[in-house]
């Protein structure tokens, strides 16, 4: 009796580890590039992906448009092995235009305004209308803004609008490929713009608040998964996880305004 017991124990064990190995086998490993707006949701929502799907999420960071080394245009172009990009939407567009995403996968997930940040504790500027704000710019020693979706914006269009964009060149930067907030944060800029969402995980700002709704400017973040992509199954998986209600909560929880709608 007791030998039969220890040949169940050993089937059954033997039966365990082959399940185990058949799982590591069809588990697959996704490599993912998202820029900083979308990160703090998905950084909340990864854990959850991959202990219900058993795929393992490899992440890197980097902007959604420029020439830095990590801007995901520029992994891209280089080959780097990515299955899914969470970027600025209409630049992850451009990438289908490219072929370089598979635009029947594109989803619309999230969408975040620009906000205004000083460094914690310092006095707040008043941003609360078109004029204020005209007022506090041109009163600032240091201004920075991103080198992404919102940076593009203020600089080429905000500044020049509000018609101050030659009286604070000289002191206005755009920052490359390095959250705004930490600028602002050690003292290299009075005042910084960038998505509500990218700011509020800084450490050592105040927000002060998002950009007057007359010259507030929305940024889409979608995700694709990449042509030739590696594991196009689990991509896509992963794709639908991040648009579905469940992963809503998480969204809105870093700044973000979930969009309505699914994925295809």
């Amino acid at each position: 009796m007791r030998s039969q017991l220890s040949l169940v124990r050993a089937a059954s064990i033997a039966l365990a580890s082959a399940l185990f190995l058949v799982s590591a086998a069809f588990a697959g490993e996704v490599r993912v590039v998202s820029s900083g707006g979308f990160a703090a949701a998905y950084r909340a929502l990864a854990p959850e992906f991959e202990r219900q799907s058993g795929d393992k999420l490899v992440t890197n960071w980097g902007p959604s448009m420029g020439n830095t080394a990590d801007a995901v245009p520029s992994r891209l172009a280089r080959g780097e092995a990515i299955d899914v990009v969470i970027m600025v939407g209409y630049a992850l567009g451009d990438l289908v235009k490219q072929g370089k995403v598979d635009g029947d996968s594109r989803v619309d997930l999230a969408r975040s305004g620009i906000g205004v940040a000083v460094r914690a504790g310092a006095p707040k500027p008043d941003i609360g209308s078109v004029d204020a704000l005209r007022r506090t710019l041109l009163a600032a020693k240091s201004i920075a803004y991103s080198d992404s979706a919102s940076g593009v914006y203020i600089q080429n269009e905000m500044l020049k609008n509000l018609g101050v964009a030659d009286a604070v060149a000289a002191k206005a930067r755009m920052i490359p490929a390095e959250p705004v907030g930490a600028v602002v944060a050690r003292g290299d800029a009075e005042i910084g713009f960038q998505q509500i969402s990218e700011l509020k995980p800084i450490a050592g700002i105040d927000i002060v608040g998002p950009l007057p709704p007359e010259v507030q400017k929305f940024t889409v973040f979608s995700a694709g998964v990449v042509s030739g992509s590696r594991e196009p199954e689990a991509a896509r998986a992963l794709v639908r996880f991040l648009a579905s209600p469940d992963a809503a909560p998480a969204i809105a929880a870093s700044g973000l305004e979930p969009m309505a709608g699914g994925a295809k």
